[in-house]
């Protein structure tokens, strides 16, 4: 914000104040009069007269101090609640206290019924006076909020969400939306008023409200409403031709990641076929608070949500590591922005480098380590085969070797179900990666080493929504793969959740799985997504067949025949039991080994160095000298 704009917003505060305690001066001034005049009936004796005008001043000043101590000034009185009130009484009896000690001690006895008297009405001039204010100020917004080209919206929630959608609206013109009525589930509420709109009826009734009211949008406030409710009425509006648009959800709320003025345009993430996962991380804290966390790929889609998150659990310092100067540039700018009490560094260099990852290690005594960096575009990595395999393989295993080396507590790898079952170059060199970390595990006495597995994220560099909505936003064709493509997805930040989830379970050499749902089918997803962009289907927008790409799967699958899927750790979180047998494992390397030599032979060079290293490690489990995977 510009200098001139603060110092602009500043003198309005200032001067709204001064103001308040002109207006207070005046109401404490009455307060006591009054207080005298009822008291007497109108015929107040010379004697009170003089103890009034005597202390006349120094009760104002104590009443003023009495205002200030419970931050009568420095409040948004415009959105006054029971809080304010409350405020007001305290303030009041304070207020009075204090005149009645000042009274005594110079000898200026009231009569009792006086000071009753005098804190009522302190209450009742100072309480109607905000009030009142608000009052005028709701007013004001209202009518300029009906003037000029706004439209016309329906809300969808006649809760405390609801009512402050409507208030922000009202005192938000760039909002440029007028709330008309209000649909809710509650049939007790139909009839009422919240804030002065009129609550119609239930969602059903949004084409013919809509139509009545001339509304062209509808806000849903319903941040705690099931997803399925939140589709039946998004299906519903979008119907009829209504743009639909929602508040922030309940997690960004109540973190402060967000406010109700942050009115958004439906995403498909709201549209999913299950419910918002709510990863039960309280012992995070006990693994992160005053700890040196290290994250790689921390400019991705993943990591800066990983760092964001792990900022909430107060690390002594959070070491952000990635190979793009740009994606760093630009969180070091958002951190400071929006956490500035954080400490943390960024640090430009290559999991591929393990001088560079040791020297990160050493000179900031790293504790924890979420290893994020990797190349993820499936179809891409089926012809750059060798690099998947130095950046997702032979990066994971310098920084698990090096993590090892320096004592890291916890080891956390981000991993993807497509390195179950794998047929690409990139769920190849994943499922790769997660034996590192199952081999590095029965190596190490110090470091527990983990795997995260989890679907498509949402929103993440080159998932299919980006893609969908550019396509969309170019008037189209969107391109599906297949009819009967299906994928599991989820947010990024439920994808974070679970691993920090992971973090505080993690025994060692485990892999944990959401349990996503049911998967959901692609074409859905763009139809959906046309939908909600103002579109038909078909009609305004086409839908092109394109065929599998290069390494791509039908449908996706979260578990390895061999693995155990019923191994719940919490309600949401499944742990994959691997196999610990060495022959077992070497067998899946060698079909790995083949499958990637049959797509790109120059991967042989490749998995030189990784494959010297896998034997030697083999070697040592089938030795037993370290300890057994923990099932």
């Amino acid at each position: 914000m510009p200098v001139r704009k603060v110092g602009r917003i500043r003198l309005q505060r200032n001067t709204a104040v001064i103001l308040l305690l002109i207006l207070d001066v005046f109401l404490v001034c009455f307060a006591l009069y009054s207080s005298f005049w009822l008291r007497f009936e109108g015929q107040i004796p010379q004697q009170y007269w003089d103890y009034m005008l005597s202390s006349l001043i120094p009760v104002c000043l104590l009443s003023l101090a009495s205002f200030g101590v419970f931050n009568m000034y420095n409040r948004a009185w415009r959105f006054a609640s029971i809080d304010a009130l409350l405020a007001t009484v305290e303030s009041a009896f304070v207020s009075v206290l204090l005149t009645i000690a000042f009274t005594y001690m110079f000898n200026m006895h009231f009569p009792r019924s006086v000071y009753i008297l005098f804190f009522v009405l302190t209450v009742v001039f100072v309480g109607s006076s905000r009030l009142f204010y608000r009052i005028i100020a709701d007013s004001l917004r209202l009518r300029l909020s009906s003037e000029g080209d706004r439209k016309n919206v329906i809300i969808a929630g006649g809760g405390q969400a609801g009512a402050l959608t409507i208030r922000e609206l009202r005192a938000n013109p760039k909002l440029n939306m007028v709330p008309v009525a209000i649909v809710d589930d509650d049939p007790n509420k139909t009839g009422t008023r919240v804030l002065g709109v009129p609550v119609v009826g239930k969602p059903e009734l949004i084409p013919s409200v809509a139509k009545k009211k001339s509304a062209s949008g509808v806000i849903i406030a319903m941040p705690s409403a099931p997803r399925s409710r939140v589709r039946e009425i998004v299906e519903i509006c979008t119907s009829v031709g209504l743009r639909v648009k929602t508040i922030p959800s309940l997690y960004d709320l109540i973190t402060g990641r967000a406010n109700v003025s942050n009115v958004r345009d439906i995403q498909i993430e709201d549209l999913l076929g299950r419910e918002p996962v709510k990863a039960v991380i309280e012992d995070a804290a006990s693994y992160l608070r005053k700890k040196v966390v290290l994250v790689t790929g921390a400019a991705g889609s993943i990591g800066s949500e990983l760092v964001m998150q792990v900022a909430q659990y107060d690390p002594e310092l959070i070491v952000l590591f990635d190979i793009s100067e740009n994606g760093l540039f630009d969180m070091e700018h958002k951190l400071k922005r929006e956490i500035p009490q954080l400490r943390f560094v960024t640090v430009v260099g290559s999991v591929r480098d393990a001088d560079r990852i040791n020297e990160i290690m050493v000179r900031y005594g790293v504790q924890v380590v979420f290893h994020a960096a990797a190349h993820k575009h499936v179809p891409l990595m089926e012809s750059n085969a060798a690099e998947a395999i130095k950046n997702n393989v032979l990066g994971t295993l310098n920084t698990c070797k090096v993590a090892a080396a320096n004592g890291v507590e916890r080891f956390i790898l981000i991993s993807t179900d497509k390195a179950v079952k794998p047929k690409n170059v990139m769920g190849a060199s994943k499922r790769l990666a997660e034996l590192i970390i199952q081999l590095m595990n029965q190596q190490s006495d110090s470091t527990v080493f983990t795997a995260v597995r989890f679907g498509n994220v949402l929103g993440s560099a080159g998932s299919v929504v980006p893609v969908f909505k550019k396509q969309i936003e170019m008037g189209g064709p969107v391109t599906v793969t297949h009819p009967e493509a299906t994928r599991y997805f989820m947010t990024i930040p439920e994808a974070v959740q679970l691993v920090l989830e992971a973090g505080a379970l993690a025994k060692g050499g485990e892999v944990f799985v959401l349990d996503m749902g049911e998967p959901v089918s692609v074409l859905s997803l763009a139809e959906n997504m046309i939908r909600l962009s103002g579109f038909e289907p078909y009609k305004d927008i086409e839908i092109v067949f394109t065929g599998l790409r290069p390494g791509e799967k039908l449908h996706e699958e979260l578990f390895e025949e061999k693995e155990d899927p019923t191994l719940r750790e919490t309600e949401k979180i499944y742990r994959a039991k691997l196999v610990s047998d060495p022959q077992a494992i070497e067998d899946e390397y060698i079909r790995l080994k083949e499958m990637l030599l049959k797509i790109d032979p120059q991967t042989l060079v490749a998995l030189t160095e990784f494959e010297k290293w896998f034997y030697q490690a083999l070697e040592m489990v089938k030795a037993n000298v370290p300890r057994a995977v923990d099932s």
